[in-house]
């Protein structure tokens, strides 16, 4: 109650200019003690409040990756025997719950602020607290399931090693990628509705365009375009990365991947922050009026 009660009206009274003018609501605030402790209190929040009166809790969090990835291991790998990949089972799974977060996050900030309209009417706070705090709760999930993905890569051998340190840098890009993509998204709702079943069906096509189901060293060589196109996304750069950081230690990096010379292999973790730049724009600028025109 304490971090929410920083929320309230008293707690920040209404900004004026030289003029005496109110200021309208910033996307970031003057305060970053908190613009964090808001962000963490609201995440933490509502991570409690999903499982409040729930029998099972967490469970149902963790069983509904582990449920998509029996039935594509069964499809995959038991009949169309796509699993002859070295580590494929434990890269499936991690590859779910990689793209379990990022789709989480981005869904959950669409309709973040106008789920959050009354609080946003009402009260003076940092706007860009309500997709941050979207982002770290989906982080929250990500890194309780990821326990049984370890648990999972132990029990198929998978010892660890220096490499698995690159995975938190992997999840930390993937999270900017997602607040960028969600900073996007959430300002788009305000205005547009049908953001929300255009993500879902964009989401879809993404899943099945990124090397999740099929790792790139199923690729043909012939197919060699194909696989520069793919590595040279974000998110088939950081499966491709994942993959030989946690999985296979001799397996290309997304730089060998990607080939091209020096600047090519920049490409996609600088796509990654020209989103982000591009959502941090889009809703600071944004960010005064969202009020009005929810």
């Amino acid at each position: 109650m304490s971090g929410l009660a920083e929320l309230s009206p008293a707690a920040e009274p209404a900004v004026r200019d030289h003029r005496g003018s109110a200021v309208a609501p910033s996307a970031f605030g003057d305060d970053l003690r908190r613009f964090v402790s808001l962000t963490w209190t609201l995440a933490v929040t509502d991570f409690k409040l999903r499982f409040f009166g729930s029998i099972l809790g967490y469970v149902w969090s963790l069983m509904r990756p582990l449920l998509f990835f029996g039935v594509l291991w069964v499809v995959f790998v038991k009949v169309f025997h796509i699993g002859t990949v070295y580590g494929y089972p434990v890269y499936l799974l991690t590859g779910i719950i990689f793209w379990t977060f990022f789709l989480e996050a981005t869904n959950a900030c669409v309709v973040c602020l106008v789920a959050r309209e009354g609080l946003l009417r009402r009260m003076r706070f940092p706007r860009l607290v309500i997709p941050a705090a979207a982002v770290l709760t989906a982080m929250f999930n990500l890194a309780t399931n990821f326990v049984a993905v370890l648990v999972f890569a132990l029990a198929s051998g998978h010892m660890p090693r220096l490499s698995w340190l690159e995975m938190p840098v992997l999840v930390a890009l993937l999270a900017i990628l997602a607040l960028g993509v969600g900073m996007i998204l959430s300002v788009l709702y305000v205005r547009f509705r049908d953001i929300q079943p255009i993500w879902e069906v964009t989401g879809q096509a993404l899943f099945y365009a990124t090397p999740i189901i099929w790792p790139l060293a199923r690729l043909h060589p012939s197919q060699h375009l194909l696989k520069h196109v793919v590595v040279s996304s974000p998110l088939g750069a950081i499966m491709v990365q994942m993959y030989k950081a946690f999985i296979n230690p001799s397996a290309p990096s997304f730089i060998d991947a990607v080939g091209g010379g020096i600047l090519r292999p920049l490409l996609p973790f600088g796509l990654i922050f020209v989103v982000f730049g591009l959502g941090l724009w889009l809703f600071n600028r944004e960010a005064p009026r969202i009020a009005e025109n929810l």
